[in-house]
């Protein structure tokens, strides 16, 4: 990361305010002023330093050497503040801490045991878009009928969570992801629950409350042989289903808000269905669930000739990243015809999103299942975005949709 150029004593610097309602909702033009700034600008409200250029968005994620998450992922520094909960064991840790609950959720995860889900998982999205099949006039929010609930049912299934506090999965993962940012009204908002949406979920993750043969399960029989300790189990399992249903759901309202809005793509995966996870991470780059994320400097460091002192904290925009027209050719367009890999929606290096393929395949049985019995996809109404200090998400996508002939 550090680099020969001189060093700058004052980079470009910014008084906009990336958590605010205006750029939460239409993050596009403020992400482009960062961009032509510079690939360092100083954010002088927050006393942050902003990466939005890939290059220095992808080098900074992959050096958590020099740039780590134990600090937080958030604004807050945990070496000074106290966290608002137990860190994430795998989100904000690095190694050593960070090693045995990664290895333990990636044998977990690992191809083998996501196929056997695949049937499974098929199953419950023709279901599924059977179900919005028959909706009246065939008008629907695809939000809430789609996004959210094929990954609220299929997800939790796979962890062994029962029935009961499915409920609680987004409203937590809403509070969580805008603990990361300043505490605004967003924040303030959830501060009266926090206590509560805490113990129900925590709760969610004992031993007593998983099914036998869930992903949970198998996380507890990991400290059982030594391979976690028992302190660490539910965080791991907590993790899990905090990263593992938050990022899916938006995810896939972006792929679908993506089909609704580009007809010619749409008829593009009823004609290859192949496409459907290209489809998933080209929609993931476009809309970047995932906008934003914080890392703490180790060291003194020079970034593209600018000086970062040691506990500065780096804002690096995610979504900003993902539509650099430095690496991406005509960024702002959602295109099938894109090799999207190499996108930092989920992140990269170490830290990189340990469920992305879970993701993925829940978005390939959906996306497979609805160009297989869909004609014709297009808005019905205005998409409502429900605002977030780091993630990009929804409200409300209405949609209306005509059977395949």
């Amino acid at each position: 990361m550090t680099e020969t150029a001189a060093v700058s004593a004052s980079p470009p610097i910014s008084d906009a305010d990336p958590f605010a309602a205006e750029h939460l909702e239409h993050p596009e033009p403020l992400h482009r002023r960062l961009r032509e700034a510079g690939p360092v600008v100083r954010l002088s409200r927050y006393d942050v330093h902003a990466l939005a250029r890939y290059q220095e968005v992808r080098a900074a994620l992959v050096d958590w050497q020099t740039f780590q998450s134990g600090a937080g992922v958030g604004l807050a520094d945990f070496r000074h503040e106290k966290p608002w909960r137990p860190p994430s064991l795998l989100l904000e840790a690095d190694p050593p801490h960070h090693d045995a609950p990664r290895r333990v959720l990636r044998e977990i995860l690992a191809p083998l045991a996501l196929r056997r889900l695949r049937e499974t998982w098929q199953t419950v999205a023709e279901e599924v878009v059977e179900t919005v099949l028959a909706e009246p006039g065939r008008e629907f929010d695809a939000f809430e009928a789609l996004a959210k609930a094929f990954p609220l049912r299929v997800f939790p299934d796979a962890v062994g969570l029962g029935p009961q506090g499915r409920e609680d999965l987004l409203p937590y993962g809403n509070m969580a992801f805008n603990a990361f940012g300043p505490r605004n009204a967003l924040v303030e908002a959830d501060a009266h629950r926090v206590g509560d949406l805490s113990a129900r979920v925590n709760a969610r993750c004992a031993r007593e409350a998983l099914s036998e043969d869930g992903f949970g399960a198998r996380i507890w029989a990991a400290a059982d042989r030594g391979d976690l300790t028992h302190a660490q189990a539910p965080l791991v399992v907590r993790s899990l289903l905090t990263a593992g249903v938050d990022t899916t759901v938006h995810g896939l309202a972006a792929a679908l808000y993506a089909f609704a809005t580009h007809p010619q793509e749409w008829q593009r995966l009823r004609a290859r269905p192949e496409l459907a996870r290209v489809a998933f991470d080209e929609a993931v780059r476009w809309q970047s669930p995932v906008q934003t994320f914080f890392r703490t400097a180790t060291t003194d460091v020079d970034v593209a000739g600018t000086r970062i002192r040691e506990g500065g904290k780096i804002l690096m925009f995610l979504g900003s990243a993902n539509r650099d027209p430095e690496r991406w050719p005509d960024p702002d367009r959602f295109d099938l015809t894109r090799d999207p890999s190499g996108h930092v929606g989920f992140g990269m290096g170490i830290h990189q999103c340990v469920g992305q393929h879970v993701a993925r395949l829940e978005a390939e049985t959906l996306l497979t299942a609805l160009a297989r019995r869909v004609g014709h996809l297009e808005l019905a109404g205005e998409p409502r975005r429900h605002l977030n200090n780091t993630l990009r998400s929804w409200a409300s996508l209405p949609v209306r949709i005509r059977p395949a002939s």
